[in-house]
């Protein structure tokens, strides 16, 4: 199979010759109805009826006890882990294949990964090097989880559920039990995902979604933290809202917190979108299939989900036989305009997290140099 090949398959499978994007936003409900509604109320901040809408509609579609919608998944994240009482100097456990955001909130928040293998099953932070690492390099104290060597508190395990494909979420529960560590699950790319029949930012105690343009569903801009409780998530409600106390007409805030709150006019947006959000899972998972079907005779290997998930198939992927490969698919897919990208550079790669304390990366590394995402927009066959 030959990078010509794959190109006329794309090509065929999108039925154009023109510019073919990773992945687009697909509008083809309420979208304009829901937006031009929210425009003539002239609520189009944070405060309007949408905003709880699009809250209980998503509520209901994960099984989350109460969800809060912020202006992006970077902040969803971020309030997740400062409700989960991760502080400054803490270690937080994670994986190094990850988009940039999960590491850039621990380093605002003042604290630092620890960056741990994936496993090749989900792409994502596998529980046996999770606990490998911690046996060889934690210990359990009165006060909690800590490093050997640095003394410092090791305060969550935040696994990514990479592409969409959700990792073994009952084996990292369980390490987390063993070690008295928060289960905060960065769930950005995992909306319409479901671990066994569990829905991704639900098992751990929080989960963060992100709503960004190129995701399953958009709100433009936006995210969401799935709480656990419903005392958590009226905890993230009030310190994504300024942590104002209610009152007809005074302005008391009780503690210095965020102004993370989802616009009216996003969340309109999301609303028109949750509503075919089925139809897209549907149809992503239908291309996903057409996909494997025609690598799955060939060097490449194409990601499939995992056996105990149902993956919403937000990327696709495919592992290619060598660099060199990866290499010329990238180059000759992209000069043909049809958009293709390698995964992530590993956070240790970059210069602001290449100190950061890791373990062996065997699997992360070899999907750095070996796996690119292909056009992954709805579409319908």
């Amino acid at each position: 199979m030959n990078q010509t090949s794959i190109i006329e398959f794309i090509r065929d499978t999108y039925k154009t010759n023109d510019f073919i994007p990773l992945h687009a936003p697909t509008f083809s409900g309420n979208e304009q109805a829901y937006v031009l509604k929210t425009l003539e109320s002239t609520f189009v901040s944070s405060i309007g009826h949408f905003v709880d809408q699009f809250e209980h509609q998503i509520a209901a579609y994960t099984g989350s006890q109460k969800v809060v919608a912020t202006t992006n998944g970077t902040a969803a994240l971020h309030t997740a882990l400062y409700i989960a009482n991760v502080q400054r100097d803490d270690l937080v456990i994670t994986q190094a294949l990850t988009f940039v955001a999960t590491c850039n909130v621990l380093h605002h928040m003042g604290a630092k990964p620890i960056f741990v293998d994936v496993s090749p099953i989900s792409l994502g932070l596998c529980p046996k090097a999770v606990d490998a690492y911690l046996t060889d390099n934690a210990l359990l104290t009165k006060t909690g989880c800590i490093h050997k060597q640095s003394r410092q508190p090791i305060r969550a395990v935040l696994p990514m559920h990479t592409f969409g494909h959700p990792v073994e979420l009952d084996e990292l529960s369980t390490v987390c039990q063993k070690w008295h560590l928060t289960l905060v699950e960065d769930a950005a790319e995992s909306l319409g995902s479901f671990y066994k029949t569990k829905h991704t930012g639900t098992i751990g105690d929080f989960g963060a979604i992100s709503f960004n343009g190129n995701k399953i569903i958009t709100t433009g801009g936006g995210g969401a933290v799935l709480c656990k409780t419903t005392v958590t998530g009226d905890r993230a409600k009030h310190i994504t809202t300024t942590a104002k106390t209610a009152h007809a007409y005074e302005f008391f805030h009780d503690e210095a917190a965020f102004n993370y709150r989802m616009p009216n006019l996003n969340a309109a947006l999301g609303c028109a979108q949750m509503e075919v959000l089925k139809q897209h899972l549907k149809q992503k998972r239908s291309l996903a299939s057409h996909y494997y079907n025609f690598f799955k005779n060939s060097d490449y290997q194409f990601v499939l989900e995992p056996h105990y998930a149902q993956s919403n198939y937000w990327l696709n992927a495919v592992i290619c036989p060598s660099k060199e490969v990866r290499n010329d698919l990238l180059k000759h897919t992209n000069d043909a305009n049809v958009m293709t990208r390698p995964i992530w550079q590993l956070m240790h790669h970059l210069p602001m997290y290449q100190d950061a304390l890791r373990g062996d990366l065997p699997n992360s590394e070899h999907f750095a140099t070996h796996l690119v995402n292909l056009p992954s927009s709805p579409v319908v066959l």
